[in-house]
């Protein structure tokens, strides 16, 4: 089996370096470097995991919890886990994607000592797994934010995105604007939060004009999008413009107003916010999107973890990035009555 002595002696430098550039824990000149790496490549070395657990009493693998892979995974939801993946493996750590949806899960995975720490996503306001983690003590950081304000987290400003999406479509003269988000099997209190805040966001954005509110909420499938259309036009057939905040209803949120005999955007705009600008590019017409920081958020999330396990972290870090709005062309003026 090959070692790192093998590939240090290939390299011809210490057996030190060649664990600052597999670890990622020390900088190492890019000459250097590249010299280790090719050394690698020609030996074919593979790390030792259990190993290097055993002599570190660290694993160096962090989990990343997502408590919904029964469903499909939005585009979102991947860019999320990339950037989170890319990050850990820039700082020498490896990253699982870990599907908890029940106590017995979770509890396997904090008491066998697999993982250095922990990420979260799909946080709920009120989340019991953060509480389980408080209690294990195994470090953790969160994609998203519970009720408490001192734990680290990453997440999308949805305040400051639900009131550019508003003004946005208020320059094209639209004062009746619905907002359609997405239906979850979650208890009363523990539904995620960033569906709880956009809807917040959503009513304090459109008080200033003085329509009553429009919410609609619907399964994340073309179903779910078609269902949406029906009952904005049963139910709130004033509303000339809807953000959706439900990514996998928004083909079916196109097709199924189409169906109903109102156009986008001459009938009806559409802005999809925390999406994918390529996923808004995919439907007819393009769709004027808000674009999640998601890989730059998974990264930060990831970086805020790993500082915690190497103590150079001050405070728990507090990051909240707005999406960027992508016009496409499903917003055009308001119609006229």
């Amino acid at each position: 089996m090959v070692t790192m002595r093998d590939v240090a002696e290939r390299a011809n430098v210490s057996i030190a370096t060649v664990s600052f550039v597999i670890n990622g824990s020390k900088r190492v000149a890019p000459e250097t470097r590249a010299r280790i790496e090719a050394a690698i490549q020609e030996l074919n070395y593979r790390r030792n995991v259990v190993a290097r657990a055993l002599a570190s009493s660290r694993t160096r693998i962090l989990a990343l919890l997502h408590p919904d892979l029964e469903s499909r995974p939005n585009a979102t939801v991947i860019q999320f886990v990339m950037g989170a993946a890319h990050g850990a493996r820039e700082r020498g750590y490896d990253l699982v994607l870990w599907p908890v949806n029940d106590d017995e899960q979770m509890s396997h995975l904090l008491a066998g000592g697999l993982v250095d720490g922990v990420l979260l996503m799909e946080v709920q306001i009120s989340d019991p797994r953060v509480e389980r983690l408080l209690a294990s003590g195994v470090p953790f950081a969160l994609i998203g934010r519970t009720e408490k304000d001192d734990l680290p987290y990453v997440d999308i400003d949805f305040a400051a995105t639900i009131e550019l999406a508003v003004a946005h479509l208020r320059s094209f003269g639209h004062e009746r604007i619905a907002l359609v988000t997405q239906r979850t099997k979650a208890q009363a209190g523990h539904e995620p939060g960033r569906i709880m805040r956009v809807e917040s966001a959503y009513l304090d954005a459109i008080a200033p004009l003085g329509a009553p509110p429009a919410i609609v909420a619907v399964e994340g499938t073309s179903a779910g999008g078609r269902e949406a259309a029906s009952v904005l036009g049963a139910d709130f057939p004033a509303s000339t413009a809807v953000i959706l905040v439900n990514e996998g209803a928004s083909a079916g949120l196109v097709k199924g107003s189409r169906a109903l005999g109102r156009r986008v955007p001459e009938d009806l705009s559409i802005i999809s916010a925390a999406t994918t600008r390529e996923l808004g590019e995919m439907i007819e017409p393009a769709l004027t999107v808000m674009a999640a920081p998601a890989p730059q958020l998974g990264r930060l999330a990831a970086d805020a973890l790993i500082d915690q396990l190497e103590g150079v972290q001050d405070a728990p870090p507090h990051v909240l990035i707005p999406c960027a709005l992508e016009p496409g062309q499903s917003v055009g003026p308001a119609p006229v009555d």
